[in-house]
């Protein structure tokens, strides 16, 4: 048989045989290999593009300077997106901690700092009106001027999912040349 099929039993005797077809998926791929082929197919979204401010501001506390990459941007977006399509509903608090790093705080013990949360609300907010992420309702509250709506973060839609297997799917040739030991995954 090929990589692209497996077989199982089903049934109690085991003589069924179900056959499906092996998909790579977002957790099958290294993060290296993966986002920037993701970064590829974020450029081709009209939904997702670079905001002017972007070239001027820095991506965390402990970073000193703007990035010096030119599609910065989307490589931002397509790690947010893997991380939304690994991790579930996730939050701008949670992302911003993941992407942050060590500030330094000169004589004293270096602290754990947070990305820039306004990169990450905007980027979220263009996956959004893309279609790819979605927010996920909570509980209604009520609040002084009305019903305030709670989210628990947000999520990865369906049509996000498939533009994720389907880099993954698109890179597993690469990612099997530089690791050999993925074959039998």
């Amino acid at each position: 048989m090929d990589r692209l099929t497996r077989s199982f039993h089903i049934g109690a005797d085991g003589r069924n045989v179900a056959w499906c077809f092996a998909m790579t998926t977002v957790y099958d791929i290294p993060a290296e290999i993966f986002n920037p082929a993701l970064a590829l197919a974020m450029a081709e979204q009209d939904a997702i593009s670079m905001p002017d401010w972007a070239q001027y501001v820095k991506t965390a506390v402990d970073r000193e300077r703007p990035p010096a990459q030119e599609d910065w941007w989307f490589q931002r977006t397509a790690a947010i997106l893997r991380k939304l399509a690994r991790n579930g509903p996730t939050g701008v608090t949670t992302l911003a901690q993941s992407f942050g790093g060590k500030k330094d705080n000169g004589v004293g013990p270096n602290t754990p700092g947070v990305a820039s949360r306004h990169i990450i609300r905007t980027a979220l907010q263009q996956l959004e009106e893309a279609g790819l992420v979605e927010k996920v309702p909570t509980k209604v509250v009520e609040g002084e001027d009305g019903p305030v709506q709670l989210y628990a973060g947000r999520r990865i839609t369906s049509t996000g999912q498939k533009l994720v297997d389907n880099t993954a799917h698109s890179v597993r040739d690469v990612a099997e040349a530089q690791y050999p030991g993925l074959s039998k995954y």
